[in-house]
């Protein structure tokens, strides 16, 4: 039998509704403002490689990204980070771009000095260009501090790291968006006999990669979609960080391993949801 409502019950029920919408609403802003964003996530990954050499067994490297500092993002947040990081005790450190949101209106930059020289690496700290990092007149501020904190900068270029005899590479890849990326020109010194790990901030030139014979590739810029929905995924993904905007996927007949890390900061709009900030950790492991 169906139930007749009274105007007056139809009112009430309706604004139950309206209540319970604006409620959620409310509730779900805060949360992706002010909740997650903080919620820092250590992401542990182990891999296994034949060209992995012994002596790099459990050598451990821990990846951060998109930091986008001055973007609702402060230098005191960014000293605990730095802080969660050490507390990691990396061997390796590998920054994969997007340091600052607008480098050329940042005024900060002397104080992130003593703040990145502090993260502590004994086989080297690595960086790469992320867009911002180009993006207003950024290219040369960025250099030169990541000159005066201890970074390797790789632009197209590759660094070997050795460790009793043993090699690694790391190869930088400059920003496909705003730099001038040059695939021969960053593998042109790359032994394809040793284990080798691209960075590159935007994560879907990752076939390209993996054709070039890179085994590993971490990348950022996504931010995961920095906001998603239950069964839809995120809603929006910045141009090359479509395809791949989160996590662990194997890249070609090779079986490249592609990491896209979350980042820790956010751009354009200062929410997270179910995209948490991360810190990528990754344990080598020899198969030899």
């Amino acid at each position: 039998m169906q139930k007749n409502y009274t105007r007056r019950q139809f009112i009430k029920r309706a604004f139950a509704a309206t209540s319970t919408v604006v409620v959620a609403s409310t509730l779900g802003y805060w949360y992706a403002r002010y909740v997650e964003p903080k919620q820092l996530e250590i992401t542990t990954h182990t891999i296994q490689h034949p060209k992995v050499p012994k002596e790099f067994h459990n050598i451990k490297i821990v990846q951060f990204s998109d930091t986008h500092v001055g973007h609702h993002f402060t230098i005191d947040q960014l000293k605990k980070i730095v802080d969660k990081i050490n507390g990691l005790k990396p061997d390796l450190l590998l920054f994969t771009g997007d340091l600052m949101d607008e480098p050329n209106k940042y005024a900060g930059i002397s104080q992130l000095i003593p703040v990145l020289r502090s993260l502590e690496a004994p086989l080297g700290k690595f960086a790469i260009y992320g867009n911002h990092d180009h993006g207003g007149y950024g290219s040369e501020i960025y250099k030169n501090l990541m000159k005066q904190t201890d970074f390797t900068l790789l632009m197209n270029t590759s660094r070997e790291v050795i460790l009793n005899d043993s090699t690694i590479t790391i190869v930088g890849l400059d920003d496909v968006m705003l730099g001038r990326p040059d695939f021969e020109q960053a593998f042109q010194n790359v032994d394809s006999s040793r284990f080798t790990i691209l960075l590159a901030h935007e994560p879907d030139i990752a076939e390209r990669a993996a054709k070039k014979g890179a085994h590993m590739q971490l990348s950022g810029h996504s931010h995961g979609g920095q906001i998603q929905l239950p069964f839809v995924g995120p809603l929006i993904t910045p141009p090359l960080g479509s395809i791949y905007y989160e996590g662990d996927h194997i890249i070609g007949p090779n079986k490249m391993f592609l990491y896209v890390n979350r980042g820790i900061g956010t751009t354009r709009l200062p929410l997270r949801f179910l995209a948490k900030p991360e810190i990528s950790v990754f344990t080598l492991q020899s198969t030899q």
